[in-house]
């Protein structure tokens, strides 16, 4: 039995024990008690106990691994091997031809041993480190290789979008290591991802939207909001649809209308009307009835006429070359006086006296006196 089924089970017997004890009738239980798993619970381990005659048969499995893994996989190769020894597995490593081989023996007792056996070298072969791969041997551990090479067409459209769930520095890749406790491995064309079921299943939701050009910062925001959710126990049973963001998708066609629009003409049972001949246009003119020396002389007349208009447009063309250019006139500029701006005499006549009555060289310390000109003082006398 699977885990969940188990952990219902165990909380259906609960439930229906405290029916009988307290004599409660069963239309006032709630529902979702029958479908919650208990904190805390943890599916038994499979010992030799469950499976003391071992199995039947010997089953394998092997993968291939790129070049440049080779020195990596030679250095952990007895880490591989002691890991999968607990487990009564038989793991070979072929130089030679680039494989690895895992098969079970007479004392594997563990009949899906030999299936994580297959998973920890598919990961080995896909750049994922030891350390992390070796993982996978644990009951609530398992694996997702995604395929994202076939995905897109272009191979520089590929590369971009890949670079885009990697982030800056590794930064959105380990914001959704974060959020759905899985250790992800971008390598190629795949991606290779370790944890939970739950959180495989959102990173490769990511994955193929990220693939699909929808970024993945807005599938980050949905998990940080499921994952503040989850911690209310009010909200737990509850549709998460109200708080979840709705992001649309704003990339618009940039030309709704075709450049060239085409018109369909009306259709018409009847063919189009053939055109006429160069016989039709002569009966239809007169000129099929002439003699060939009149016609030869109206070719000749209409070619003459061609080259002379031919001759006057040359001709005019080369003359422009020597016609001078229109001269613009030119204009005198004359600084008016402006005849708004009124002149003060007054003031001017005051600043003569002044500057007759001050002296060269320094200021004058005492005021002058105001005096009348002398050529007043003689007109006077003589008066």
């Amino acid at each position: 039995m699977f885990p969940l089924q188990l952990a219902i089970g165990i909380q259906k017997t609960s439930v229906t024990s405290e029916l009988r004890t307290k004599k409660v009738s069963p239309s006032k239980v709630d529902e979702s008690q029958l479908f919650t798993v208990p904190d805390g619970w943890k599916e038994p381990a499979f010992t030799k106990d469950d499976n003391p005659k071992g199995l039947l048969e010997e089953s394998s499995f092997a993968t291939l691994f790129p070049k440049y893994r080779e020195a990596y996989l030679k250095e952990c190769w007895p880490l591989v091997q002691k890991a999968l020894g607990d487990s009564h597995i038989k793991a070979t490593l072929d130089l030679i031809e680039g494989s690895i081989t895992v098969c079970t023996t007479k004392k594997t007792f563990d009949p899906y041993a030999v299936v994580r056996a297959r998973d920890l070298i598919k990961l080995l072969a896909r750049s994922v480190p030891f350390e992390q791969a070796v993982r996978i041997l644990e009951d609530d551990m398992a694996c997702d290789i995604i395929k994202i090479g076939t995905l897109v067409r272009t191979r520089e459209r590929f590369v971009k979008r890949r670079q885009r769930l990697i982030g800056p520095k590794g930064s959105t890749l380990k914001a959704l290591e974060l959020l759905t406790n899985c250790y992800v491995m971008v390598q190629g064309n795949t991606v290779s991802a370790l944890g939970p079921f739950n959180g495989l299943k959102e990173v490769r939701k990511v994955v193929l939207d990220t693939m699909k050009n929808i970024h993945p910062i807005y599938n980050i925001k949905t998990l940080m909001i499921k994952r503040e959710l989850s911690k209310d126990p009010e909200l737990r049973l509850q549709s998460w649809e109200r708080f979840l963001p709705n992001f649309r998708h704003k990339n618009l066609t940039k030309r709704k209308e075709p450049k060239k629009k085409t018109t369909k003409k009306e259709y018409t049972p009847f063919p189009p009307q053939q055109p006429e001949s160069q016989i039709d246009k002569e009966l239809a003119t007169g000129e099929f009835f002439l003699r060939e020396s009149v016609k030869k002389r109206k070719k000749m007349e209409e070619i003459k006429v061609k080259q002379a208009e031919a001759l006057t447009k040359r001709q005019e063309e080369r003359n422009r070359a020597f016609i001078p250019p229109k001269e613009k006139p030119v204009m005198k500029k004359t600084n008016k006086a402006p005849s708004e701006a009124k002149i003060d005499i007054e003031a001017i006549k005051a600043k003569v006296r002044k500057a007759k009555t001050k002296k060269l060289g320094a200021p004058s310390v005492n005021p002058v006196p105001q005096t009348t000109p002398a050529y007043d003082k003689k007109k006077k006398n003589k008066g």
